[in-house]
């Protein structure tokens, strides 16, 4: 499918787009020329899907929505993101929104209503309610939320008015926007049902359409990634993997997590699934913050772009921008207009030519995954498909090393270079994409 083979890069819109921090609810902004502007350097990037975090009107940041029928007045108007999905379509870039179906803000009009008639509304069945207890908003009542986060309450899910609700959003998302897939947020707290009720309503639109669960723990999901629920999920334990791996100099840790995850062993969890790879995202440390070793940039994207499964960029991170999670996670959110595009340049033209790479290489959108070398600082494995067979080799240390994998030929689609594939010479801090000839 078109997923399998993309290389995804994640939008925060209202950071990207420098968007107020509260939403007053008055008079509507047009930002969205920002992210317009920024198409011609994404399709240069070799990027073809873009996933968007919360854009739809709410309180504070997205995930506290209000309106699931409206763009954020922050950001701009529906016509206007109608025409910006547009604009990313001609040029080959399929847009994937986030579906924050778990919870809403306070001020979401059904909850509005119950805090003002309380029991003479239908819509508290919508909710979890406890007319006999109160909220740290002393609303009078009490109400389930999202873990422990009293302004984001949680939906009734099993409520078929909910339900309705729901989809019918889903359907003017694709009919009105014609977007190409969700992003499930909190996916690890959707029951089941849930997942297939929304596979059948998109499939109805677009039979291509694509899912990827947010899941923390992705440990007993694999069930959940199949043709009626999602196409996939994140992969945070290959996120924390890589970081942990490269910071403390031991890449049994990441060599671990692939093997457990999409070996051929047959206690493999992921085998022939394809998850959503990403080394930082609007929710952890900026990768260039998170690595001590900062020449080891270039391997951590190379390793990102070689592993099972779909790249996922985070804006402004391939120009090696930094930022922590403080002050609410703003500083991992800034606007374009902040990010200095021509620091690390050389870490945007090599994710540019991992971007190319991948796009050339079935291996490593569909190949299986076999260890072949492994040392504490340097690393090499096989990804194969249908006769073509590459072998990737890593090292983060500070002296060179040879990697022998294998005694044939092969050449190194980062540089050219041909060699044999037992005698891999990698100086410090470097890596190579050999592939078999």
């Amino acid at each position: 499918m078109w997923f399998d083979e993309s290389v995804f890069y994640q939008i925060y819109p209202l950071g990207f787009c420098g968007a107020e921090r509260e939403n007053d609810f008055g008079e509507t902004r047009h930002r969205l020329g920002k992210i317009e502007a920024e198409i011609p350097r994404l399709k240069a990037l070799g990027v073809n899907a873009v996933l968007f975090n919360p854009l739809f009107e709410s309180e504070r940041h997205g995930y506290d929505t209000v309106d699931f029928y409206r763009v954020d007045r922050r950001l701009g108007t529906n016509e206007e993101f109608k025409l910006l999905v547009k604009k990313f379509h001609e040029q080959g870039i399929r847009v994937v929104l986030d579906g924050v179906f778990n919870h809403t803000g306070r001020e979401f009009a059904p909850f509005r209503e119950v805090r003002q008639k309380r029991e003479d509304t239908d819509y508290r069945f919508w909710f979890n309610i406890d007319f006999y207890g109160n909220s740290s908003y002393n609303d009078g009542f009490n109400y389930e939320n999202w873990e422990g986060h009293s302004e984001l309450v949680k939906l009734r899910l099993e409520n078929a008015d909910v339900q309705n609700y729901l989809m019918n959003a889903l359907r003017f998302w694709i009919d009105e926007f014609d977007i190409d897939g969700l992003r499930l947020d909190v996916c690890y707290l959707l029951p089941p049902w849930f997942m297939e009720t929304i596979r059948r309503t998109a499939n109805e639109k677009k039979p291509d359409f694509y899912l990827v669960g947010e899941v923390i723990h992705c440990q007993n999901f694999q069930n959940n990634i199949c043709s009626e629920r999602l196409n996939s999920i994140t992969n945070y334990e290959c996120y924390k993997g890589m970081i942990s791996a490269f910071n403390s100099e031991n890449l049994f840790e990441i060599e671990h997590s692939l093997t457990r995850l999409f070996s051929s062993q047959p206690w493999a969890l992921y085998t022939g699934k394809h998850m959503l790879n990403f080394v930082d995202n609007h929710d952890v440390a900026r990768a260039f913050t998170a690595l001590k070793e900062k020449r080891n940039v270039l391997n951590l994207y190379t390793l990102l772009f070689t592993i099972p499964g779909m790249p996922c960029v985070y804006y402004g991170s391939e120009f090696g921008t930094e930022g922590d999670k403080g002050d609410n996670d703003i500083h991992l959110r800034p606007c374009i207009d902040e990010i200095d595009k021509t620091a690390h340049s050389e870490l945007a033209d090599h994710i540019q030519k991992l971007a190319e790479i991948r796009r050339g290489s079935r291996a490593l959108a569909y190949g299986s995954y076999a260890k072949a070398t492994l040392q504490n600082t340097n690393f090499s494995f096989v990804r194969e498909w249908d006769g073509e067979k590459l072998i990737i080799a890593i090292n983060i240390g500070a002296g060179d090393c040879t990697v022998r994998v294998e005694e044939a030929e092969g050449t190194d689609l980062l540089t050219g270079q041909v060699r044999n594939l037992n005698d891999i010479y990698l100086p410090p801090y470097t890596a190579s994409i050999y592939r078999r000839n």
